[in-house]
């Protein structure tokens, strides 16, 4: 199949090569999760921009979810994740972060120039019994989980002659961009930040994009050929920035991130629906650096993620 023509969105995905429709059906999805996401968190402009200026490429590298892992009802990192394996996508990297009760799966698609997926869940039962109560409160209303036939129309994408897919694509985007469950309770949001942020994150935004992140390797110009370059040139436009780089120089992987916007979500206070500030997303910067392929003795770059540099870039969406 030939290069396609960048979609109306503009995104950063939509000008790779597709092999099917399979995988014309996710790079138009990426985009559209892009399109919300971009509208939201004003830095990726700033970025885009210098990438514009200086001649670079921008690649995504990755886009990350989050999750409640929870028994009743039964949500966690499968709840969305079984789109994207439907789509092509397979697990290929486990983590545990024991001391944020976190478990999380990285996804990789055989095509080389997609975006891996990072889905991590929080595992609500080894909160304290005032944050399970708060959550299981808000989940009781949690919608029914995509139907089986329509993971079925996403497997037989390829052997559908309909080349419509609109009702299909609204039906996937409604699981990340509306609300899984009824709007939470104002006091469970701010008594569950207390003791886990990314709780009160999850319950207030559900299953939209946490962060999508730019591969420096794809920059392919001088004044951008490392995150310290690219961090420099986003400060110099006002761009506020974590206070430091996760990785030291040389090593397989070197992560940052710009400081997580603040949006106004939706609340119940007393009942009554309103509004309050709450941290959204951040934009990711990951300089992945090679390594000697145990199977092979090959140098390859590294494709995965590190515990250490996950958890503190979690960090990055608190509210004091």
């Amino acid at each position: 199949m030939a290069n396609r023509p960048r979609n109306e969105l503009n995104g950063p995905h939509g000008a790779f090569e597709a092999s099917c429709r399979k995988e014309e059906f996710a790079l138009e999805l990426f985009d559209r999760l892009w399109s919300r996401y971009r509208e939201r968190v004003s830095y990726v402009s700033d970025y885009e921009r210098i990438v514009h200026d200086s001649g670079a490429t921008f690649v995504n590298d990755h886009i990350a979810f989050r999750t409640f892992a929870n028994q009743h009802p039964h949500t966690g990192i499968t709840t969305i994740s079984r789109i994207f394996e439907a789509l092509g996508y397979r697990a290929a990297g486990c983590y545990q972060f024991e001391g944020k009760h976190l478990n999380a799966v990285h996804f990789q698609h055989s095509h080389p120039c997609f975006p891996k997926l990072f889905f991590s869940e929080l595992k609500t039962w080894e909160l304290g019994f005032a944050a399970q109560q708060a959550i299981s409160a808000t989940l009781s209303s949690h919608r029914q989980p995509i139907a089986d036939r329509a993971l079925t129309r996403l497997i037989s994408l390829d052997d559908d002659k309909q080349r419509d897919w609109t009702d299909l694509m609204d039906t996937v985007l409604m699981q990340f961009h509306e609300l899984p469950w009824e709007l939470p309770a104002m006091e469970h949001v701010i008594a569950l930040n207390k003791e886990s942020q990314y709780a009160a994150w999850v319950l207030v935004h559900g299953y939209n994009v946490n962060h999508f992140t730019s591969l420096i390797n794809s920059h392919d110009v001088d004044e951008l050929d490392d995150i310290e370059k690219t961090i420099q040139a986003l400060q110099a436009t006002g761009v506020p920035m974590k206070d430091h780089i996760e990785g030291e120089k040389g090593s397989k992987l070197r992560q940052s991130a710009t400081a997580a916007v603040v949006i106004d979500v939706e609340v119940l206070d007393g009942g009554s629906k309103t509004c309050m500030p709450w941290t959204y997303a951040y934009f990711e910067l990951a300089e992945r650096n090679r390594i000697t392929d145990p199977a092979t003795g090959e140098a390859v770059r590294f494709e995965g993620f590190l515990g250490p540099q996950a958890t503190n870039l979690f960090e990055m969406t608190r509210r004091s």
